[in-house]
């Protein structure tokens, strides 16, 4: 499935099987050096596989960013449990669209990764934890599960080692909260998706209170793209401490929307001018939201030096988070932006945690009337103050992840909130009986 119009700018690595025919069947991965990764794995010691994975510099690509080969170190192999993959597919961040592409154009890519990481913990079971929303793929990773157990990829002893190794779907209820690995982990053992108490983390507590390798879609799906090539050459690919490609999904106000696969480190406005065309209808860039929507935002003057990675972003005071950037032209409403964002955190809150439950309750009442006229001066400063009160007193990243762009939006735009405010004054100076009491 042709899923844009590719650029020649990208470096295609985990997705370069997207637009064969029948991409997502095992005839066409076997025939593009499928299943090669595994062989080599099971010819390795855990730590030996885990010191190819440092060495790549892998990164988790689900929003964190962590360093995936310190996190297989964590997991215990001696505490008597059996041990869990869990692949995280419950894509839910708004402006992020990659994970889907990967399930529905190369699954088998994604099953090798988790055989990896299986391999490397000697777990027998791995899940795929699929959104709600992405049932319709489930069919089609079923039938890679299937086909890999018809040619001896999975189930019992694989390739003569000795090791078995069964991998099944699950899915969630379209719940954004389940993206969070704890409540993830909750709703794949038939719970309410509530978040964990951290520590124990998932690597020693993690899926039916054993030890567990959770990482996101994109992530296993790079494991057998490292294995067949090497570390060095995909830490090679991107900047240091941030190897490889990342799959970029694009969207808003630009002429040519899409998923596209870039090496970390790739320059932000390059991304915009030469992969994505440039601004639609010839607009003016005005602001970047850089890793989905609970990424603080970046004005236009602060993108031009940027590169697209996790340091470089952070070092701006953002996140690259779950790799979904947000264009917005100098026509955005950014205050009607704050209140999208924030009804969307709101209505996705779990409700377990009185800051996220509350917070996000007030901030989307205020920014609501804020933005319909019945704004006042003191709730610009509100705003900024509920959101930081939010920040670091959740259980899970939930409140964090309303709260930093909204307080993004103020610091950043707040001569966008006085305009609204002047011009909220002027109208109902006209018009008194619009005053809200």
């Amino acid at each position: 499935m042709l899923y844009n119009e590719p650029s020649p700018l990208e470096v295609k690595v985990i997705s370069q099987r997207f637009n064969l025919p029948n991409s997502a069947s095992i005839d066409t991965y076997l025939s593009t050096e499928g299943y090669v990764a595994i062989k080599k794995a099971l010819e390795m010691t855990p730590e030996a596989i885990i010191d190819v994975m440092k060495a790549s510099s892998l990164r988790g690509r689900g929003g964190a960013g962590f360093p995936t080969g310190l996190k297989w170190s964590f997991v215990p192999r001696n505490t008597g449990k059996p041990t869990y993959i869990i692949c995280n597919s419950d894509e839910s961040e708004p402006g992020t669209c990659k994970d889907r592409l990967l399930m529905e154009n190369d699954p088998h890519q994604l099953i090798e990764g988790m055989m990896i990481a299986g391999w490397t913990i000697k777990s027998t079971k791995g899940y795929i934890f699929i959104r709600g929303e992405y049932r319709y793929l489930i069919p089609i990773v079923d039938r890679a599960i299937q086909e890999a157990y018809a040619h001896g990829y999975l189930g019992k002893n694989i390739l003569g080692s000795g090791w078995d190794f069964d991998v099944y779907t699950h899915t969630g209820a379209g719940a954004y909260e389940c993206g969070e690995e704890s409540a993830l982990l909750e709703s794949l053992e038939g719970k309410r998706g509530i978040p964990r108490l951290k520590p124990p983390f998932p690597a020693v507590v993690g899926a039916f209170q054993s030890p567990t390798i959770l990482n996101n879609c994109e992530t296993f799906s790079a494991v057998p793209v490292i294995f067949r090539n090497g570390a060095e050459w995909y830490a090679g690919l991107g900047t240091p401490k941030n190897g490889g490609t990342r799959l970029t999904c694009v969207s808003g106000h630009v002429n040519k929307p899409g998923v596209y696969e870039l090496p970390m480190g790739f320059p932000m406005m390059r991304l915009i001018d030469e992969v994505c065309g440039g601004m639609r209808n010839g607009k003016k860039l005005k602001a970047v939201i850089p890793g989905g929507s609970s990424s603080p935002v970046l004005r236009a003057e602060e993108c031009t030096d940027i590169l697209l990675d996790f340091d470089s972003i952070a070092k701006a005071k953002s996140m690259a988070g779950s790799g979904g950037l947000v264009i917005l032209d100098e026509d955005t409403d950014i205050v009607k932006v704050a209140l999208r964002t924030i009804k969307f955190y709101a209505h996705e809150s779990c409700g377990w945690c009185i800051p996220c439950r509350e917070g996000t309750t007030w901030l989307k009442k205020i920014l609501t009337r804020f933005d319909e006229g019945g704004g006042q001066q003191s709730d610009i400063n509100l705003i900024r103050d509920l959101a930081a009160n939010m920040l670091g007193r959740t259980f899970c990243a939930l409140g964090d992840a309303a709260a930093m762009p909204i307080g993004g939006f103020i610091e950043k735009f707040r001569d966008e909130f006085e305009a609204k405010l002047k011009q909220s004054r002027s109208v109902t100076q006209s018009h008194p009986e619009l005053v809200v009491v």
